[in-house]
């Protein structure tokens, strides 16, 4: 049963469609694996019965499959509502809350053909590239479980790099699903914004820096899901229509690449990561795809300034009701209390202000896409810190002046939208992991994967798998 969970998803969705395997079968070993190495790494959390999961894994059985993720067992991250499970959002505030619907992004998944085990441990309300919570607890690395996950879709990351998982959802504001992924060797992808909708709760205009979408341990099983995940909601004004992902067999060869390293020396880093990044882009060489050394296109400050107003602005509002009353005030985070604060210090100029810099981004980066085929950048400016601490307070010698200035090197695609797939760059100081962004233009999110899946052939990165399945 080994053999079976370093299969990869679309491999394993073709044998049960086929009838090679059961979902019963695949439902057991999943189980037993998550059994055997989940206590060291906390990634599954809200584990649903045994004997119900496997009660749906025979239903499944006695069904032609219903869709591309028929009997594939999968956990949904923390931060989503899965109709009769808990979101507790990593917070005390939500404990034990039983969701009453599925999220949009969830329904497509269970229709087609999901079955749903349980969660994916989140950081507190997301916030933070380090999956600890008060309800449940830390996530360790795959690599070294005394080392953080990354985050917030670390439990996923984890999941996915140690067996427990073929396939994952996760979300994207400040470098969710791409640092988790550097950091455990696997693959994030950040659709163009609209491309997987969220839920149409409260505003659905203005709050564009959040993004839902894949991981996996293939570019084609990110595509899968994507496929699964992807397509406009009528209830919301905003959306990218998909194009057909599956399959990404492409001649990439002859297309640009431009490096964009530190920024210039603007972004500091630990020692060794930029090493490991340089070392793994001549893979690029490798694969026909010309790599050019850039200069910052556009101000750090402003780039910064920028996000921090806006990601503050998000924040006031939609965390502001917990903020506003002092009983459940005190139950937050002084992440979550900082941003919101600051959030409501901001006046409408300076928002506008922050969107008209965002926008200057936007044509600035765009025209830089015209040029070049991908943008690239690492997917965190340090290793993967030790589990205890709350966020690393300096980097080479740079004092951190906020809980996520340490991982600046995201905000570029975030702050626009851009489709952005982490790809594993192989691994550097302690042996750990590390990943690099890869950046396309808006829409063009099948040619970032394309890239990705040629770069997956030429590497091969997550079949070096962590010390606890070797």
């Amino acid at each position: 049963m080994t053999d079976l969970l370093h299969k990869d998803a679309h491999v394993l969705a073709a044998l049960i469609a086929a009838g090679q395997i059961s979902a019963v079968d695949l439902m057991q070993a999943t189980l037993a694996r998550i059994a055997a190495v989940n206590p060291a790494y906390n990634a599954v959390v809200a584990l649903r019965d045994a004997d119900v999961l496997l009660a749906e894994a025979r239903a499944a059985d006695a069904v032609p499959a219903i869709g591309p993720l028929h009997g594939l067992p999968v956990a949904i991250k923390e931060l989503a509502n899965v109709k009769g499970l808990v979101t507790s959002q990593g917070s005390p505030l939500f404990a034990g809350q039983v969701a009453d619907s599925d999220d949009i992004m969830v329904a497509r998944m269970r229709a087609a053909g999901a079955i749903i085990i349980g969660k994916t441990n989140a950081p507190e309300f997301g916030l933070g590239s380090h999956t600890t919570n008060p309800v449940y607890g830390a996530t360790g690395n795959a690599y070294d479980p005394t080392r953080s996950a990354g985050g917030s879709s670390g439990g996923a990351a984890v999941a996915l790099a140690t067996g427990m998982l073929s396939i994952a959802d996760g979300s994207d504001e400040m470098g969710s699903l791409r640092n988790p992924a550097g950091w455990n060797n696997v693959y994030g992808f950040r659709p163009s914004w609209g491309l997987v909708p969220s839920e149409p709760r409260d505003d659905t205009f203005l709050h564009q820096l959040r993004s839902n979408g894949p991981m996996a341990r293939s570019p084609t099983d990110i595509a899968l899901l994507l496929g699964v995940q992807a397509g406009q909601d009528t209830r919301q004004p905003h959306g990218v229509i998909p194009d057909d992902y599956s399959d990404l067999s492409a001649n990439v060869a002859g297309r640009r690449i431009g490096w964009l390293g530190d920024w210039g020396g603007a972004l500091p880093f630990e020692d060794g990561v930029l090493a490991t990044c340089e070392a793994a882009i001549a893979t690029f060489d490798d694969i026909g795809c010309p790599v050019e050394y850039l200069v910052p296109p556009f101000s750090r400050d402003a780039l910064w300034d920028s996000w921090i107003t806006l990601r503050q602005w998000w924040a006031a509002a939609s965390m502001g009701p917990l903020y506003a009353d002092p009983a459940t005030r005190k139950a937050l985070k002084p992440a979550a209390i900082w941003e919101v604060e600051q959030g409501r210090r901001l006046s409408g100029a300076q928002i506008h202000a922050a969107s008209v810099i965002r926008s200057e981004w936007f044509r600035t980066a765009t025209a830089l896409l015209d040029t070049c085929d991908a943008l690239v950048l690492p997917t965190a400016q340090c290793c993967p810190f030790p589990i205890g601490w709350d966020w690393p307070k300096s980097i080479g010698g740079v004092a951190m002046d906020t809980y996520h200035r340490w991982m600046e090197v995201v905000i570029p695609a975030s702050l626009i939208g851009l489709p952005t797939l982490a790809v594993p760059a192989g691994f550097g100081r302690n042996g750990l992991p590390m990943g690099l962004q890869l950046i396309g233009r808006r829409g063009g999110d099948l040619g970032i994967l394309q890239l990705g899946q040629a770069w997956h052939a030429a590497t091969g990165w997550p079949q070096r798998r962590p010390p606890v399945l070797s």
